[in-house]
């Protein structure tokens, strides 16, 4: 615990800097965030499942407590107004304790109307929040110029938040772990998606976004949405995208399996050698759509040496050809969000850095440095849709149709990493977590 604590007063030291700059930048004095607020579902009394501001979270691990507010003022101790309901129909939130508590003014409210008299003056803030968040004349504008520069310096992680995220990612492989386990018993997609909630001590809820769980032709699905509660007559192939939540930092990881031996096994296989040489180019300097282009021409050479298609791999990235098996992006930015902000912002300032021409699916354009952690995740795919516009297109003939038919019941597959940019060999969040885990 002491190196935690250690470690998160030094990343609130990073964040009070951020703001003081961001402030600056805005000409205001103050900076408030709201945590947000209940939802409801329409013409019901019964709330949506609570999401915090990602703005809050990145300053306090606290995930479950709308109508709370911070204020920060460079230079003073910052102030939590701590939302703790006299409720008998709901279970309230603790008294606030932590590692975090020491560092924050803390103070109770009942009612959520009694953080007005508790902030400063809203006149001299910035307010961040959604619309609803507001009180009386505490109304969130969210300027511009101050999310651009928080956005894009929320790309570099702090030693804190990789300590969370490789807690995260050790959660998340015990899911893992589960869920191959299942695929091997012959269970149902519903019957995997528990094993996995089970070994990581989740629910539905906590998870940072809806597993995806694909049995045979399911994988060729990219999100798919549904967990089927039935056992299919043979499970051929699995591919299962879930991941994992601690203290509002998220991990993301795919794995994809086949039940024997045979051609999409070795797919399997090769695409993991695939996947782990573009792992080792996150590094300081790198830019990242690079790596994605770099990943279609990899994946080219699968296809060609394996037979599905048969051009070179250059002509076949040139042709939009890979395009037609690996249709998404390499992979994005990962942190208090899956999909973190900030993903082609060119400068604090704001700006964007274009996405290659012909890839119009890549999350992630902007050069690597220490401290930004992002995903990798190639994949093929044999999507019917794709398939059919290529079979009718220029390069039918130069497909050997005999081997996608063969292949088009396992579905694709996909291989997912998260890993830290260092100054030097990259962190592999994911493989380091499989490591200790075995």
């Amino acid at each position: 615990m002491s190196s935690l604590s250690a470690a998160y007063a030094a990343h609130l030291d990073t964040l009070q800097q951020r703001s003081a700059e961001a402030l600056a930048r805005a000409g205001r004095d103050h900076l408030l965030i709201a945590s947000g607020v209940e939802k409801y579902h329409f013409l019901d009394d019964r709330p949506y499942p609570f999401q915090a501001n990602p703005h809050f979270k990145h300053w306090l691990p606290l995930l479950h407590h709308p109508h709370s507010w911070l204020a920060i003022t460079p230079g003073a101790r910052p102030r939590l107004v701590y939302f703790q309901p006299d409720d008998y129909w709901h279970l309230p939130p603790e008294a606030p304790s932590g590692y975090w508590a020491e560092h924050f003014d803390i103070r109770i409210i009942r009612d959520p109307a009694e953080a007005r008299a508790l902030l400063p003056d809203p006149a001299r803030a910035v307010i961040l929040g959604e619309a609803d968040a507001a009180l009386d004349g505490v109304v969130p504008d969210n300027p511009d110029a101050v999310l651009q520069y928080l956005h894009f310096h929320r790309g570099y992680k702090t030693p804190y938040e990789v300590m969370l995220m490789r807690q995260a990612s050790d959660r998340a492989v015990l899911g893992h772990r589960a869920a191959e386990a299942a695929f091997r018993t012959g269970a149902s997609e519903l019957e995997i998606h528990r094993a996995y909630l089970e070994a990581t001590g989740h629910n539905d809820l906590d998870l940072p976004y809806g597993n995806i769980v694909g049995l045979n032709e399911h994988g060729a699905v990219l999100h798919y949405q549904y967990q089927s509660p039935q056992r299919p007559e043979t499970a051929r192939s699995f591919l299962i995208d879930a991941g994992a939540n601690h203290a509002g930092y998220a991990a993301d990881i795919t794995r994809s399996y086949a039940r024997d031996a045979g051609r999409f096994a070795d797919l399997v296989q090769a695409v993991d050698g695939v996947q782990r040489a573009l792992c080792d180019q996150v590094r300081d300097g790198v830019d990242y759509a690079a790596i994605h282009l770099d990943a279609h021409h990899r994946l080219a050479g699968v296809l060609q040496h394996s037979g599905i298609v048969r051009m070179a791999p250059e002509a076949m990235v040139e042709q939009g050809v890979s395009s037609v098996f690996f249709p998404h992006g390499v992979g994005h930015l990962i942190g208090l969000q899956v999909h973190d902000v900030a993903g082609f912002q060119a400068t604090p300032e704001g700006g964007s850095i274009d996405k290659p021409a012909g890839h119009p699916f890549l999350r992630l354009t902007r050069t690597l440095a220490p401290g930004m952690a992002v995903t990798i995740e190639p994949g093929i795919y044999f999507i019917p849709m794709l398939l059919d516009r290529l079979r009718s297109g220029a390069h039918a003939a130069k497909v050997d149709w005999g081997l996608v038919d063969e292949l088009l019941p396992f579905g694709g597959l996909r291989i997912e990493d998260d890993v830290v940019c260092t100054g030097g060999v990259p962190e592999n969040l994911t493989r380091d977590a499989f490591a200790r885990l075995n």
